[in-house]
């Protein structure tokens, strides 16, 4: 039952017509001339690859597990159980992971994704509240097998990051991590506060997908103010020799993006043509639906009582988020980047309301 339903979520005979169409076009006459067309199709090829191996594995795993449970009937075989109990558990695992990602419909959700943390007031103590959000990001990035890049990166005076914007790529990497955007609180006595005192800070999370191009989206020419600067953040050696870091403000709307990571000039103007591109689409659809939860959801001031998450380290240990009231005590784990729980909660809460 669980199958039938997953197989019509993910329609495998359409998903194998269109994957054919799909590689049909890139073995057509001129192809590779349309860089974006490339992207494109390179895209949508690459998910629907992604769906049918999906589905083919659970169907694997309870082919497997019928085989099992045939032999249980012919022998007592102590280990053909385990085997089967092991089997049964990663089945779950993935059927549950699997169900989820029925709820992946959003317009941008099989897209990578963007995100920029910016420290609240409080100085050096929010910087390093941003530094650790960056780390629980990284982790879980890590243990999703998706890759992280970093963008542009602006170093606390003391200690932590100001703010920083990185990229996560993978599938639905968007989809999943649109959970995250809005304002965290921590909750601590802090290391830089000699009187042991306890502090609450703030970071705010901005999360966009990564758009190439869109085609309703103009950027001209004329509306670009680019300046060059000497990259200040992490990169090595060569990014401090030479103003290959580039800064763009779009004229007509003041949005400003910025990138220092790449090695050269033209590579960073690339990526950060990607960041002003995606951030243009989100203003569009901002001012489309007249609210602020189509793409980045309510980015609200980063102070006391506007925050989606509080991280209690003292005086109990507790990460709550306001939102679904989900709560986890572990929070060492969650600052490993152990927040699946908190994305899943959040993606079936707004779905049942959607």
């Amino acid at each position: 039952m669980i199958l039938s339903s997953l197989r019509s979520a993910f329609d495998p005979n359409n998903l194998t017509k269109k994957l054919e169409e799909l590689k049909s076009e890139q073995l057509s006459e001129g192809f590779f001339n349309d860089v974006k067309k490339v992207s494109r199709v390179g895209r949508e090829s690459k998910l629907c690859e992604y769906k049918l191996n999906k589905i083919n594995s659970i169907q694997s795993m309870i082919d497997n597990c019928q085989a099992s449970i045939e032999l249980l009937d012919e022998m007592d075989d102590k280990s053909i159980f385990e085997e089967l109990n092991q089997t049964l558990s990663e089945l779950e695992k993935k059927l549950d992971n699997a169900k989820l990602e029925t709820l992946l419909s959003g317009k941008y959700d099989n897209y990578n994704a963007i995100l920029t943390l910016h420290a609240g007031a409080g100085g050096t103590e929010a910087q390093d509240w941003t530094d650790m959000l960056f780390r629980m990001y990284s982790m879980y990035a890590e243990k999703n097998n998706f890759k992280l890049k970093v963008l542009d990166v602006l170093d606390g005076e003391e200690a932590g990051i100001k703010s920083i914007s990185f990229l996560i790529s993978g599938e639905y990497a968007y989809g999943y991590l649109k959970a995250e955007k809005g304002v965290h609180r921590l909750v601590r006595i802090s290391p830089f506060d000699s009187n042991a005192r306890r502090h609450t800070s703030f970071a705010s999370v901005e999360v966009m997908p990564e758009i190439e191009d869109a085609p309703d989206i103009v950027i001209r020419p004329e509306d670009l103010k680019i300046d060059t600067y000497r990259s200040s953040g992490a990169g090595g050696q060569h990014v401090n020799k030479t103003e290959s870091a580039i800064r763009i403000t779009h004229i007509p709307s003041g949005i400003i993006v910025a990138c220092q990571t790449e090695r050269s000039q033209v590579q960073n103007r690339e990526t950060a043509m990607k960041m002003l591109y995606s951030k243009l689409v989100e203003k569009q659809e901002l001012e489309e639906l007249e609210k602020l939860a189509s793409i980045r959801g309510d980015i609200k001031k980063i102070e006391w009582g506007s925050q989606i998450r509080s991280y209690v380290f003292c005086p109990y240990t507790l990460v709550k988020d306001h939102r679904t009231n989900f709560e986890d005590s572990d929070i060492q784990s969650v600052m490993n980047g152990n927040i699946q729980e908190f994305i899943n909660e959040y993606l079936k809460r707004t779905s049942v309301r959607g």
